[in-house]
């Protein structure tokens, strides 16, 4: 027996990486009274995770909740980048519908249509919000009519399409059914939210069912689940079974219970179908688990979400210095495997798995910065390890037997004069011009491009418009697998030996290229230092020392000449990788080094396939 529960409302807000959707949330909780004092309430509240507040994007879905005129809306801030795409699939199968939110100036936007696709394809009520309406060029009108085009586009039903609209200032918290005639405070957007988006429709009568969607961590309580309750009630103490998707039982109890209140998680003592909930108390919880009455047999469908396009190889530290700067015993390869495996239990896009070497596992992820994440993230937490540069990964036509490759849909924004070197740029990397407009001294261009030619892409097209223009790439699907991309054109600078790094060594050979480290730092034999000036690799004693004499020395043979190092984040690392190189990782340090570090044996390996590339 189904009923609608009229005092709830579970919605998501989806939208383009920096439309202002967190600080939405953060306008939201302020007006509901969840702060003591609004002015001290900070900025951007729901992006909790450093790395989040230092890239300005969302990551990790949240879970809040507001109560408004007695209705409680439980409101989930999801990911807006591609690349977290399993984030944004779990968290929509626990909501009724979303707010959409659209910039006044840009319009929708390309990671819009990536979840907005998902939204649909769920059958959930949007609910649009025009945000940032007091930007100068806002465009309204044509912002909603690019909006309604992309919801026919997308495939999106006769209701679908007939969206509610919501003008709006996030950042001061006004609102309004037109953009003249906002008010004060967001009440316009809560009267919608409870007019618009469907109450959920419920079964209480029947046993408990539940779908895990996301995992959480307390070092007291161990592993959380979070879900909406699909049927009937959930209670503390109650003995439950877990079954998994592959269709195990596992008996259990449910120690924890919690539910979703303003900024935190309060304990409460049952919740009934329609409610998000947190709970503790079993030693393993996976997602897409169902948790149910041990009575029901069957566990609920689980959340499919992409395949991943990009591969990487983590193995443990093998430099010479390693284990200097990591958590003690944090280093191993058990340890790594742990690590790896826990994250696959709640990055449900990730794929782990072993190769032929024991220390060494294939790391698969949606992107470049789906996996440079995880990389900052175990960096941070202590782990030491070295990972390889990217790869795309192949599939085999089933039909014709071609290899295919995965193809990404490219859309870049750029000023006006900077469009012919991305035209140059993307020419290089096989990439079809699909569309191409002007508006307001700003090219707008979408490309069809190879992944495997995109790799190391974003940090170089970042610096050669000085960062001030956006590309964004969405999967697009698979084609034939089209020739080789273009190589580095610099080699790397390799230290031929142990030491310390010095000034007087550094200055003396920087004609030959661009150091990655300055003086006093710890070098080994295979380190790469630097960029070479030319195409090959070039060894160098970046550890000599000057002979102390009774000889006054020259200008030239000062230090004062030395050009600093050039900073290299975790992306200008992987952009620069070779093939026969690996990134070594470290809480403190990032070092580039070859694979194989021993000069000598390196260069016998180079010439030998050199010669079988040669046919001799």
């Amino acid at each position: 027996m189904t009923e609608t529960r009229e005092d709830i409302r579970n919605i998501a807000i989806i939208a383009h990486v920096d439309h202002g959707k967190t600080t939405l949330v953060d306008g939201m909780l302020k007006q509901t009274k969840v702060f003591r004092d609004s002015s001290t309430a900070g900025e951007r509240i729901m992006d909790s995770n450093a790395l989040e507040r230092e890239r300005g994007i969302t990551i990790l879905s949240k879970n809040t909740a507001v109560i408004w005129n007695d209705v409680k809306i439980n409101i989930v801030d999801t990911p807006g980048h591609a690349d977290f795409g399993g984030e944004v699939e779990r968290v929509l199968n626990m909501d009724d519908g979303a707010l959409l939110l659209i910039d006044a100036v840009e319009g929708p936007m390309p990671q819009t249509r990536f979840v907005l696709r998902k939204a649909l394809g769920l059958g959930l009520r949007i609910l649009v919000v025009i945000n940032k309406v007091d930007r100068p060029n806002a465009r309204l009108e044509e912002a909603l009519n690019e909006t309604f085009d992309l919801f026919i586009e997308l495939g999106a039903t006769d209701e679908q399409a007939d969206f509610p609209v919501v003008y709006a200032i996030g950042l001061t918290g006004r609102a309004g059914h037109t953009a003249a005639t906002l008010q004060n405070d967001l009440g316009p957007l809560f009267e919608t939210i409870v007019k618009e988006i469907p109450a959920p429709v419920v079964d209480n009568k029947s046993p408990l069912t539940l779908l895990v969607t996301t995992l959480e961590y307390d070092n007291y309580k161990g592993q959380i689940g979070v879900g909406r309750v699909h049927a009937g009630t959930i209670r503390r103490g109650m003995t439950i079974v877990r079954i998994t998707p592959q269709g195990e039982r596992i008996k259990g109890q449910i120690e924890y219970l919690y539910g979703y209140m303003n900024l935190a998680k309060v304990e409460i003592e049952e919740a009934e179908a329609g409610d998000i909930v947190a709970f503790a108390g079993l030693d393993t919880i996976g997602i897409s688990d169902t948790i149910a009455d041990p009575s029901v047999e069957e566990g609920l469908p689980q959340i499919r979400v992409q395949e991943p396009t990009v591969s990487m190889t983590f193995g443990v530290n093998t430099s010479p210095i390693a284990g200097r700067e990591g958590k003690t015993g944090w280093g191993t390869s058990r340890r790594l495997r742990e690590r790896l495996e826990n994250e696959t239990r709640q990055n449900v896009a990730l794929r782990v798995a072993d190769t032929d070497q024991a220390d060494r596992f294939n790391v698969s992820g949606r992107g470049e910065l789906h996996l440079g994440i995880l990389i900052e993230t175990m960096r941070r937490e202590g782990y030491e390890f070295e990972v390889s540069k990217p790869e795309v990964i192949l599939r085999e036509d089933p039909e014709t037997g071609q290899v295919l490759e995965p193809i990404e849909e490219v859309h870049i924004e750029v000023a006006d004069e900077s469009a012919g070197m991305v035209f140059e740029f993307m020419g290089a990397r096989r990439g079809q011009m699909v569309d191409m407009r002007s508006e307001n001294s700003t090219t707008y261009l979408r490309y069809l491009a190879p992944t495997r030619f995109l790799i190391g892409f974003h940090s170089q097209f970042m610096r050669a418009t000085s960062g001030m223009g956006q590309l964004h790439t969405l999967h697009h699907g698979y084609d034939v697998i089209a020739g080789e991309p273009p190589g580095r054109q610099f080699g790397s600078l390799i230290a031929d030996q142990d030491g310390i790094a010095t000034a007087y060594a550094l200055v003396n050979l920087q004609q030959r290229g661009t150091f990655f480290i300055g003086p006093g730092a710890d070098v080994y034999q295979g380190m790469v230092v630097g960029e070479n000036i030319r195409g090959d690799d070039l060894t160098a004693n970046v550890a000599k020392t000057k002979h102390l004499t009774n000889v006054r020395a020259k200008p030239s043979e000062t230090t004062a000449g030395l050009i600093p190092p050039r900073q290299m984040s975790l992306d200008d690392c992987i952009e620069f990788l070779a093939d026969d190189e690996l990134l070594e990782v470290t809480p403190k340090s990032m070092r580039l080094r070859k694979r194989i570090l021993d000069n000598e044996t390196r260069m016998k390996q180079v010439k030998a396939s050199k010669k079988v590339r040669e046919g001799v």
